[in-house]
């Protein structure tokens, strides 16, 4: 007579349950003095986190919990979307403490890599729940295994955007300085022609999320920065990545190396340091966004001995000045995002900083480092405080609105509705 598995089918459900049950998020009533949902400021606000989503948003009194619900009250805080870093390396580390050749040329994939997951957990603690990942420098597709650690638990991190390798033209890219028989490993990977084509579609298998290019570099006669690919090439890169539903950025400091990558369709300019009105008018009209990165070129003045007084002003910074300005008056959509890892992991509220000292009202600056970006980088459930959205919420002392440096003030930390850090 054939045994009955009903009781061992009884309990396998009843532990099932348990597990299920035991893997459900505590609810949170979150109660802070205003809440920024990023678009506008609103006082005496609250939010309720069930799960990993956003599922009421209002005045606190209209805002009931379920039982079981944790309060979390956060009295002269400002509650906001978990801000998303533009421009980060996390292969990458501080310029006064090792340039960037010894960092690409004397320190293993490997180590880079645990660098990179301790970089990682810095941006996260300081507020920034996702980070758009722009080259791993030499490191090969270290930003991508990096992305699966964090998916698969195994470290803390933001959600992670990358982009894999980077392409360069042949020749435009470095480290250099070797003689010419010598083969050094390079901080991009170089292509041409119709070889692009294949370099692309390997990216993407290789796990990037969008490409990165070079559309100019310091390769000129004199080191000066110059355009490095053809106008037909950066169109063929655009053409093949768009097949695959990604698109492409492109780093671009000088106008005609702008100018060519937004007429190849790229989505995002980084840097820009020379843009005209002409350029920027260009990009507000094709619908492209600037990444500025001030807060990279402040940083290595710094590290070459400005001290930071307006009296002692490079010719560099008053150029980066002018060249946002011009930015901010075309209308173009600006993308928050410092180039981190050229200054410290864990100080991106740097740029947003620079970004008011610059010229833009905090409020935008707010928006920029949240909705912007989301938008810009195709991200519908992330970047506000409204139900339904993804539960990625950071909450900091003090109204940033009022003073930009609150952002570095991050006392609460939720991502996926699993809270990192808490008062």
């Amino acid at each position: 007579m054939q045994k009955s598995n009903l009781p061992f089918l009884s309990v396998l459900l009843l532990f099932l349950n348990s597990v299920f049950l035991f893997s459900q998020a505590q609810p949170y009533l979150l109660q802070p003095s205003r809440v920024f949902d990023g678009q506008e400021m609103y006082e005496e606000w609250a939010v309720l986190v069930e799960g990993n989503r956003i599922t009421a948003v209002g005045p606190k009194t209209t805002i009931g919990a379920p039982e079981g619900t944790e309060i979390i009250g956060l009295s002269g805080h400002t509650l906001m979307p978990g801000m998303i870093e533009g421009h980060s390396h996390l292969l990458l580390y501080p310029y006064n403490r090792a340039d960037w050749n010894d960092q690409v040329l004397k320190e293993s994939n490997e180590l880079r890599a645990i660098r990179g997951a301790v970089h990682a957990k810095k941006n996260l603690m300081a507020g920034f729940t996702t980070v758009r990942e722009l080259g791993s420098e030499g490191a090969g597709y270290a930003d991508v295994a990096l992305k699966q650690a964090i998916e698969l638990g195994i470290i803390p991190g933001p959600r992670l955007i990358v982009s894999g390798r980077a392409i360069v033209t042949t020749g435009s890219y470095g480290p250099k300085g070797f003689k010419p028989d010598f083969e050094v490993p390079l901080g991009a990977e170089p292509a041409d022609g119709d070889a692009l084509i294949r370099v692309v579609r390997d990216q993407i298998g290789k796990g990037a999320d969008f490409i990165k290019v070079y559309a100019d570099y310091r390769w000129g006669p004199n080191g000066e920065a110059k355009p490095t690919f053809l106008q037909e090439e950066l169109e063929m890169m655009v053409k093949v990545a768009r097949s695959s539903g990604r698109g492409v950025v492109a780093h671009a400091s000088t106008s005609e190396g702008m100018r060519r990558a937004i007429l190849a369709g790229v989505e995002t300019i980084e840097h820009g340091d020379d843009g005209t009105a002409e350029v920027f008018r260009l990009m507000k009209e094709k619908g492209v966004s600037l990444c500025p990165t001030l807060a990279a070129g402040d940083a290595i003045l710094r590290y070459r001995g400005w001290d930071g007084s307006s009296e002692t002003e490079p010719e560099r910074i008053r150029q980066k000045k002018q060249s946002f300005k011009l930015a901010l008056e075309s209308g173009v959509a600006i993308v928050a995002g410092g180039d981190v890892g050229v200054f410290e992991h864990g100080e991106n509220a740097r740029e947003l900083e620079l970004m008011v000292a610059y010229g833009m009202p905090p409020l935008d600056v707010l928006r920029s480092v949240t909705s912007v970006n989301a938008e810009v980088f195709h991200l519908p459930e992330l970047g506000r405080i409204r139900e339904g959205a993804l539960a990625d919420i950071i909450a900091v002392e003090g109204n940033p609105e009022a003073d930009i440096s609150s952002l570095r003030k991050v006392r609460l930390v939720i991502k996926d509705g699993v809270v990192y850090k808490r008062p």
